[in-house]
């Protein structure tokens, strides 16, 4: 099927990415993976590349240009090369809404020329302990104390974790408030006291990609460093989680595509009593059910990122896209592995990588049962 999504300067600035990925990230990041976390220097080349702030204004070093696709574009050749462990992602399309939007011209001279160079990498801070997708048992909180916020509390599963030089926390404000309300967003910037990381947390898969505890004792912030409006966290989250959740599908989709196209490769050279894999009926019926149940997210995804730039995508339909998008990359690394035989258990071939990338995709950016949930509450159930 032939897809329309990208125009002629989108597949121009494709072929730029990738010709960069190809030269700075691939040959490294398997190196990466042991290390447990991506140089800061890809971050500044990833800067000086432009394809950080894409969407940012010019005057702060940005690209100037509000369309999500240049950001797809992105994701999609990070994940061809199976550079799992780049957050430019999350940087991008995750934290740099909440700055676009939120940030004071102050704030923005402050923080968006480092943001743009890779200089002031990001992370968002939403997950504790005690809550993951239920943001109404969060713990961690901020009390005015004078002109400013003590903040108190931690946060656990934090993409970007030891990297990061800006963190968005969101905290309960208001002891009063039930529920979710009440919430506010905060900055925390590297070095200031009371803010300290945990370890560098190890994982089924993303191994490159630094993920860590992060604690806050009585970090004391100005009020400068307000984000957005006063207990208006729960509002503004539910306006940015949506782009969220379809940069997530974006990037199911993305690897659904690539595991498809390295089974079949392997299928049609590998041999089994005297004849390739691929000629045998199982094969070609899991690969033609894998590669229809493909074109149709693709399909689907492809019209969720034209509805965004549009501003009228919901959050229900982003919803539909990343349940359904990561389950069907999960399906899909699985069956794929399976059709490798025991090769697909080795970490020699990539299938095995792409399997054990996969298994988060369900579960943050909130889980696939709340997505659930959000659509059927649409539905007035």
């Amino acid at each position: 099927m032939r897809h329309s999504l990208y125009e002629a300067e989108h597949d121009e600035f494709r072929d730029m990415v990738r010709a960069w990925a190809e030269k700075t990230i691939a040959p490294f990041h398997a190196q990466w993976e042991k290390d447990g976390i991506v140089p800061r220097d890809v971050w500044l080349a990833g800067g000086k590349q432009g394809l950080l702030g894409l969407d940012m204004e010019e005057q702060y070093g940005g690209g100037g240009v509000h369309d999500f696709r240049y950001n797809a574009v992105v994701d999609e050749e990070l994940v061809r090369i199976g550079a799992s462990g780049v957050g430019f992602g999350l940087h991008n399309d995750v934290v740099g809404p909440y700055l676009r939007d939120l940030a004071t011209a102050e704030q923005k001279e402050r923080w968006l020329p480092g943001f743009c160079r890779g200089e002031l990498i990001t992370a968002i801070a939403m997950t504790e302990p005690g809550a993951g997708s239920d943001l109404q048992g969060l713990q961690t909180t901020a009390r005015g104390d004078g002109d400013g916020w003590v903040l108190s509390g931690s946060k656990t599963f934090i993409t970007n974790g030891i990297n990061a030089d800006l963190v968005i926390v969101v905290a309960k404000t208001d002891p009063e408030a039930t529920g979710a309300k009440g919430l506010s967003l905060l900055v925390v910037e590297r070095d200031m006291p009371g803010f300290s990381r945990g370890r560098n947390l190890e994982k089924v898969g993303l191994k490159a990609q630094d993920t860590a505890e992060l604690f806050f004792d009585d970090v004391r912030l100005p009020a400068e460093n307000l984000l957005g409006g006063k207990h208006r966290g729960f509002l503004h989250l539910m306006e940015n989680l949506p782009q969220e959740r379809l940069s997530i599908a974006v990037g199911a989709v993305a690897a659904v595509e690539r595991v498809l196209s390295l089974t079949i490769e392997y299928v049609t050279s590998r041999k089994a009593f005297g004849r390739p894999v691929g000629s045998f009926q199982n094969t070609r019926f899991v690969l033609a059910e894998l590669q229809t149940e493909a074109t149709i997210a693709r399909t689907f995804v492809d019209e969720c990122v034209r509805q965004l730039n549009t501003g009228e995508l919901t959050a229900t339909d982003a919803a539909m896209a990343k349940w359904w998008t990561t389950e069907l990359q999960n399906k899909t690394a699985d069956r794929c592995l399976q059709l490798h035989g025991g090769y697909g258990y080795m970490d020699e071939y990539p299938v095995s990588k792409a399997w054990r990338d996969s298994r988060v995709q369900s579960i943050y950016g909130g889980t696939n049962e709340i997505m659930k949930e959000i659509i059927g509450r649409s539905l007035g159930l």
